[in-house]
């Protein structure tokens, strides 16, 4: 699998350890007519964030947590197993405000370790992705230590101990790596003081060549009796020494003269040129040398992608279930009981999108009861604009957000697992296959 995706990627995957395989039946199927009509992720018209389920129940802090509950949404479970343990989680942190909000603290502080492990992993990560990397798992032990102290619930306990606080990552960069690197890793500046003696010596030749230039000017206007002598450098050739033409008479015989202007003459020595060798020499040697010792601080560091990827994935899980206590508790939702039964039970069901939108009227929740026996089918009627797709989108919503885990507005609800969803809500016509709106209806209404 590797091999192929390198070949059709054109990339080096050796980042990638490991490949997951699931079924279909893992998870809750739905079809695209399905999760556009719901608008889990997008609405169907604007095709903007703002009015889907995501929006509602997206309060992350991180973009590891906002990708992993896109992807619940998009993955509605059908295991119990796993539905109650993330039930268990975001009950536990629903009820324990305190442990939320530290939590919620901790995470605010952390940047996109996912990514950026994936640039340390792919070799294009530069000194300020390092410093990134730094400054985000600087909170896994506090927030290790806070979920080891507090949590009871199984799912944030095994979470707890998924973390590893990757302390040797976080000293290795803090003694590497200055705390403000330049943007390009090239040209120096990017290794700490202390930490390689070799590049110590060869910026103190380059730091001593500053004092050089006054010390050498200071000597030659004592040896020479030339009171504006002046030592300076341009690109051309290098380090010079000018004089004037009124103290021309004064010019030792060992100067070599190398440029003339109107009113001065350059010069220069060997001893400025030896000099100047090894102050240059110093700095494109101390940038090559820079560059080697962080290549070999990001290979160690990569080496520890798999470790500080657990660590990621376990924090993205802290950031949803965060999320999803938080939104439970602001919007007043319950715990729905989840079972293997034919039943869906739904008191006081509520749209959870459209009741954002109404909260300065009353939003009027509704019953919803099926199952395999006598209550196969409900038959709604009434007239436009009643709320008759309302009602069938949120008796599918909060289906699927019983099995992603999360809290549902209701006052109650049991939901007997759900393996596969369909819609036929809305539909226009198709010009570019030729597809009537009535023949597209047909068609979905024939797929159901």
């Amino acid at each position: 699998a590797a091999a192929y995706i390198a070949e059709t990627q054109m990339r080096d995957v050796s980042f990638l350890k490991e490949l997951h395989l699931y079924q279909s039946s893992q998870f809750l199927e739905m079809d695209i007519a399905t999760r556009r009509n719901l608008e889990l992720c997008e609405t169907m018209l604007s095709k903007e964030r703002r009015g889907s389920l995501l929006w509602v129940l997206d309060k992350t802090s991180t973009s590891m947590g906002a990708r992993l509950l896109r992807s619940y949404i998009e993955h509605p479970l059908t295991d119990i197993s796993r539905i109650t343990r993330r039930q268990g989680a975001v009950s536990e942190l629903y009820g324990d405000f305190m442990l939320r909000e530290d939590l919620h603290s901790l995470l605010a502080d952390l940047l996109d370790i996912e990514r950026l492990i994936t640039k340390i992993s792919v070799g294009t990560a530069g000194g300020r992705d390092l410093r990134a990397i730094s400054q985000s798992i600087r909170t896994l032990p506090d927030i290790k230590a806070l979920l080891t102290e507090k949590a009871a619930s199984e799912e944030l306990r095994a979470i707890a101990e998924s973390i590893d606080p990757l302390t040797d990552i976080r000293e290795l960069i803090d003694m590497a790596i200055v705390d403000e690197p330049p943007f390009t890793i090239r040209e120096g500046g990017v290794i700490r003081d202390g930490y390689s003696p070799e590049v110590d010596e060869l910026r103190s030749v380059m730091q001593g060549g500053k004092g050089w230039i006054e010390r050498i000017e200071a000597e030659e206007r004592e040896k020479t009796g030339i009171r504006n002598l002046r030592v300076s450098y341009n690109r051309v050739f290098g380090y010079y020494i000018e004089v004037t033409k009124s103290f021309q008479n004064l010019v030792p015989e060992h100067y070599i003269r190398k440029q003339t202007l109107a009113n001065a003459e350059r010069y220069i020595t060997d001893e400025l040129k030896r000099t100047e060798s090894t102050i240059l020499g110093a700095a494109d040697k101390v940038n090559g040398l820079e560059y080697e010792l962080f290549v070999a601080i990001r290979d160690q560091i990569a080496m520890s992608a798999e470790r500080i990827r657990a660590s990621a994935a376990a924090l993205a899980q802290i950031d949803v279930y965060v999320s999803l206590a938080q939104v439970a508790a602001h919007n007043h939702y319950v715990c729905p009981e989840v079972d293997n039964s034919d039943v869906v039970d739904i008191k006081d069901g509520r749209h959870p999108v459209v009741e954002q939108f109404v909260r300065d009227s009353y939003f009027v929740p509704n019953d919803a009861y099926l199952d395999c026996g006598d209550n196969r089918l409900m038959l709604i009627t009434g007239p436009n604009m009643a709320g008759k797709s309302t009602y069938m989108r949120q008796s599918a919503l909060i289906i699927l957000m019983a099995q992603i885990g999360s809290f549902v507005p209701a006052s109650s609800a049991r939901i007997g697992v759900v393996d596969r969803l369909f819609t036929r809500v809305g539909a226009s016509d198709d010009l570019a296959s030729g597809q009537s709106t009535f023949m597209l209806e047909m068609k979905e209404v024939a797929f159901i």
